[in-house]
């Protein structure tokens, strides 16, 4: 069983959405846009214990907080539906079965005997969960119901129960933290799910409450407590009957099942010994991070292998666990579920993904949108795989992405911005404070087609180039948000046309004085003396033997406030400056 779409109608950030999904899938995009929200919604269709929540829903799952409409309920709805189902679940689902179209990715309406023959159109289940304000019970409600047949009898729709929930196999694990609920007896813990895989429910709750019912503490005289809580006791009496309130004692606790829950967790061996030499044991959550990663892959091991084939849904694996484990954890459930859906901010999760399996979401005003990623344009595969895999997802997690038509213009415009935001914060920044990626496009003629491919994916492109001839510049400009293009060839001529004469000389000595010089220019070694047109024409052979080197970066870097290129400081102010504008809209 695999979800092949969802529709989401009025929950939480979502106005409306549509939503296709692969075999495994990982959803990325801004913050607050919704990648949560679309598995919570799944979760209100499939989850088998969200149901048991009261409310299901609340004031704040209801789009923009609104669930009257001119003193009627607005509705919450969330349909899924799902493909591949088993024999089991076939036969299990039989009269709400319907026909989906995998080619058209779309439900059939009472289709005749030959279309259900054809190859591309296979049986699907549709199910819904419709949340709502009851006016007449001052209360939030929500259910669950198969969308085919719409109505029984009686007029009321078929409901999907708990029951039937669990045939679909839907598990959710949201977001892990810092792993200290792992280990826990709380509801959606990990331990707790892998309990309820295995049909297992400890009937320890009354026991353990009888137990602490019988324990009193502070009762030695000495300690005082005792002749205040019987002072208590003789007040009392003197405003009620003598046989109420009697007996005042200190216990334990008040604990109810579910604060047991919350306090019941598993110690571990810290590896010291008291003075007589038994196990000193901490609760798990107090060992160190390394420890607390490895018990929660751990876990999420046994959760795979023991729910094979199931709809894995999981949010931010990546939060406090390490790049080798978030690898190891995406492995593991891909490989042990039917369908694997995530959310990330990570490229180390991104990466163990193809292009076509990630799909960026942005959401305007309500209205969510999607885009498959695809491969860059002309990216081949094989460099794809082997260089460019990691930079191409850290693009895709960003809002913003700058185009730079080359290695040394990434390197050099990537210095400058740190550099500037160190000497002025106000009027310049660092491309991660602006929440840009910076991508090489190789060359000047793959910056347009960059741009429109990150424009498609809703991103807000910007893109620093060499001058162009006039064709190509209007089509780097029409294919970008903002176009930045230098008056000069070469990002070389950009820099040493443009910095000051100290800042270079200055280098040029640093990297003598260091032994940097390369020996095949050792007879063009710059003097004290020589003049500066001549330094900047032995400088540009320099550069150019050191392209790919970082050696004009490295210039940049060292620069004063008043010693920048003209061209590349302006640049940077001015990008940072339309954030700022767009961010106090």
């Amino acid at each position: 069983m695999r979800i092949v779409s969802l529709d989401i109608q009025n929950f939480r950030c979502i106005k409306q959405a549509h939503i296709a999904f692969k075999s495994q899938t990982v959803l990325v995009g801004d913050n607050n846009c919704g990648k949560s929200t679309v598995l919570e919604a799944i979760d209100l269709v499939l989850g088998p214990d969200r149901m048991s929540r009261h409310p299901v829903v609340d004031e704040y799952d209801f789009f923009t907080g609104k669930y009257l409409n001119n003193d009627e309920p607005i509705q919450i709805l969330s349909e899924v539906v799902v493909i591949d189902l088993s024999e089991e679940q076939l036969r299990y689902f039989n009269s709400h079965i319907e026909w989906y179209d995998t080619e058209n990715m779309s439900m059939l309406s009472e289709p005749p005997a030959s279309q259900t023959d054809k190859d591309n159109v296979v049986p699907a289940l549709r199910v819904r969960f419709v949340g709502n304000y009851n006016k007449d019970e001052d209360d939030f409600e929500g259910y669950t119901y198969y969308a085919n047949p719409p109505a029984i009898a009686d007029g009321k729709p078929d409901v999907f129960s708990k029951k039937d929930k669990r045939m679909c196999g839907f598990l959710y694990l949201r977001t892990l933290r810092t792993g200290s609920r792992a280990l826990s007896m709380e509801h959606g813990s990990l331990l707790d799910i892998i309990l309820s895989i295995k049909e297992l429910r400890p009937q320890m709750w009354e026991d353990v409450i009888h137990q602490i019912n019988h324990v009193t503490v502070a009762a030695e005289p000495e300690l005082g407590i005792s002749e205040v809580l019987t002072s208590l006791q003789d007040e009392i009496h003197k405003l009620l009957p003598a046989d109420t309130a009697n007996n005042p004692v200190m216990k334990v606790s008040d604990l109810t099942r579910e604060n047991l829950r919350r306090a019941i967790t598993v110690f571990l061996d810290s590896g010291l010994r008291r003075e007589d030499d038994t196990v000193y044991a901490v609760p798990y959550y107090k060992m160190g991070t390394g420890t607390i990663n490895v018990l929660v892959l751990s876990l999420l091991r046994i959760i795979a292998n023991l729910k094979q084939k199931v709809i894995f849904a999981m949010e931010e694996p990546e939060i406090a666990i390490p790049p080798y484990i978030q690898k190891s954890i995406i492995t593991n459930v891909l490989s042990n579920s039917h369908q694997a859906i995530f959310t990330s901010h990570s490229p180390y999760v991104l990466e163990e993904f193809s292009p076509d399996n990630v799909i960026v979401l942005s959401n305007d005003m309500g209205v969510l949108n999607y885009e498959a990623a695809k491969l860059p344009p002309q990216v081949k595969l094989k460099a794809y795989r082997e260089d460019l895999r990691r930079k191409y997802f850290e693009s895709l997690l960003s809002k913003r992405v700058l185009i730079t038509e080359g290695r040394t213009e990434y390197d050099v415009y990537s210095a400058a911005a740190r550099r500037l935001e160190e000497l002025d914060s106000a009027k310049y920044a660092s491309f991660d404070r602006m929440g840009i990626a910076l991508v090489n496009a190789e060359s000047d003629s793959k910056v347009a087609p960059l741009g429109k491919y990150y424009k498609s994916l809703n991103k807000t492109v910007y893109a620093v180039f060499d001058k162009q001839d006039e064709a190509a510049s209007k089509n780097i400009a029409e294919s970008v948000d903002e176009a930045y293009e230098a008056q000069e060839h070469g990002i070389e001529n950009v820099v040493l046309n443009g910095i000051s004469e100290a800042a270079l000389r200055r280098y040029t000595n640093e990297i003598i004085a260091d032994g940097r010089w390369p020996s095949d220019l050792v007879g063009e070694t710059p003097t004290p003396d020589v003049n500066y047109s001549e330094l900047k024409g032995i400088m540009f052979k320099f550069f150019k033997r050191k392209k790919g080197e970082g050696a004009l970066a490295d210039l940049i870097a060292q620069c004063k406030a008043d010693e920048f290129p003209t061209f590349v400081s302006d640049t940077i102010s001015d990008i940072k400056s339309k954030i700022d504008s767009i961010l106090l809209e």
